[in-house]
């Protein structure tokens, strides 16, 4: 029989999908499952995105550029400037998603056998989309206690060898919702300016940063030109997960003439994404306000209801939409399935992303979840009522 890849066999499963075969039954048998698992927001798409596509006159679906239009990457770069980051179309590089970004940016700076090392907790598919090229994740552990802050640089100088080319991080973050402070930035700034080491941001919850914060970007840093890449999307941001388009941005131009290799490999974007990518550009501010007006309430909502339960620790995330929650468990992935499996309160129940998954430090996150604050204040209410009488019983 053919055999499959070491690469493939040690990539691994996520752990914000691989529950889904055991939600499916639970709905089959009849319960009712809210999802706290996954960020799909359930905040409506920008309208003038939708009627793009409905409205356009397209006669022929032809390819794009593989860089993406130059319309778009102009409105794009404009955009970016709003944001205190001064980019020009050709520093812009339109992707399919934000997972394709990484890929390409991790094809771009690493050979097997190097390292890029990432502040943990982390978005899970960091590990697959470092498996898929042969990279090696060297995580930095942040702690709940200290609410996922920045660990410390010596932290980070000990764990930096010959075969390290970038730090890693996501801000606001992902799973922990943690913003980096503008002194944070200015410590990684240092850091991969002393060992010439690229510094890449993911920056796809870059809007919502709360309770008066800023958002420092990685390319609002002067000095970092030849250092600094974003990682960015439009399936936050306007609630557009399903269009698929992201982008790299970096001014190193030898580093994006390499990506640009990668993306003409691939062809191009989806055209009608593109479409309604440069559309969602003319959203009023009003709709962000708003968006992150409610994913406050939502976070208020669901911290303070964690709180209630016994045993029960929670970060306080100041952006993004997710937490990590320690729970009174040892197995969270154990928990995690027989929620979906053999419990239900009122024929409802909850689905969480065990936390194991967003490191790869061995036996970090057991107990831990992380929750995405999407659903509506009342459902958040009703799902950790159900967390409560979960764990009493779990645990009884």
């Amino acid at each position: 029989m053919p055999s499959i890849s070491k690469k493939g066999n040690q990539m691994p499963e996520s752990p914000i999908r691989k529950l889904v075969p055991f939600a499916e039954d639970a709905k089959k048998r009849g319960t009712k499952v809210y999802h706290l698992n996954i960020g799909q927001p359930d905040i409506k798409t920008p309208q003038i995105a939708l009627d793009a596509v409905k409205n356009n006159d397209i006669q022929t679906l032809a390819y794009a550029r593989s860089e993406g239009s130059e319309e778009y990457r102009i409105k794009l770069a404009n955009y970016y400037k709003n944001h205190n980051i001064n980019v020009s179309a050709n520093n812009i590089v339109i992707t399919t998603g934000g997972s394709e970004a990484l890929l390409f940016t991790i094809g771009s700076i690493t050979d097997p056998g190097d390292e890029i090392i990432i502040p943990e907790p982390f978005y899970a598919n960091y590990n697959g989309f470092s498996t898929a090229s042969g990279v090696t994740v060297v995580p930095v552990i942040s702690k709940l206690e200290d609410n996922f802050s920045l660990p410390k640089i010596e932290d980070f100088e000990k764990l930096i060898t010959k075969n390290t080319k970038a730090i890693l991080i996501c801000n606001p973050g992902n799973p922990t919702g943690y913003l980096y402070s503008e002194e944070e930035m200015k410590k990684l700034k240092q850091i991969v300016l002393k060992h010439d080491l690229f510094l890449i941001a993911d920056e796809v919850y870059r809007e919502f940063a709360y309770d008066g914060l800023k958002h420092t970007s990685v390319m609002a840093l002067d000095g970092l030109e030849e250092n600094s890449i974003i990682i960015d999307s439009v399936s936050k941001r306007y609630s557009m997960c399903g269009a698929r388009i992201g982008c790299i941005v970096s001014k190193n131009k030898q580093f994006m003439n390499t990506a640009i290799k990668f993306a003409q490999a691939r062809l191009s974007p989806p055209t009608y994404a593109l479409i309604a990518s440069e559309a969602a550009l003319d959203t009023p501010q009003s709709y962000f306000d708003d968006v992150k007006t409610e994913y406050v309430e939502r976070r208020n909502t669901l911290i303070t209801e964690l709180k209630k339960i016994e045993d029960v620790k929670v970060a306080n995330p100041k952006g993004a939409f997710y937490c990590v929650a320690e729970l009174p468990v040892e197995d969270s992935d154990h928990f995690a399935q027989w929620l979906l499996e053999k419990f239900n309160l009122n024929n409802e129940t909850i689905m969480v992303a065990p936390a194991s998954g967003f490191y790869s430090t061995p036996g970090e996150g057991k107990n831990q979840v992380r929750i995405a604050y999407v659903l509506n204040k009342k459902d958040l209410i009703k799902s950790v009522e159900i967390l409560g009488e979960a764990l009493k019983q779990y645990n009884s």
